[in-house]
């Protein structure tokens, strides 16, 4: 079995009634679920961001390994 670690968060308002509402209306049963839902939307996008990031950086290289453009007409 897993190690559970509790902690606190404070969050604004709005954000509070989010979470209060996504289970209140039945999508989630607590909301533990919906933050621990949201850390994990929320690690996908930064593995997205960073794979994008070295993607760009490889194509800016491979821009300027092909060296100088011709001239434009």
């Amino acid at each position: 079995m897993s190690t559970i670690e509790k902690i606190s968060i404070a969050l604004t308002p709005d954000l509070a009634a989010l979470v209060r509402n996504a289970v209140t209306d039945g999508y989630y049963a607590s909301t533990s679920e919906v933050i621990r839902d949201a850390l994990r939307d929320w690690k996908i996008k930064q593995s997205l961001n960073e794979r994008s990031t070295t993607e760009l950086r490889a194509l800016w290289q491979d821009g300027i390994n092909s060296g100088a453009a011709g001239a434009l007409n």
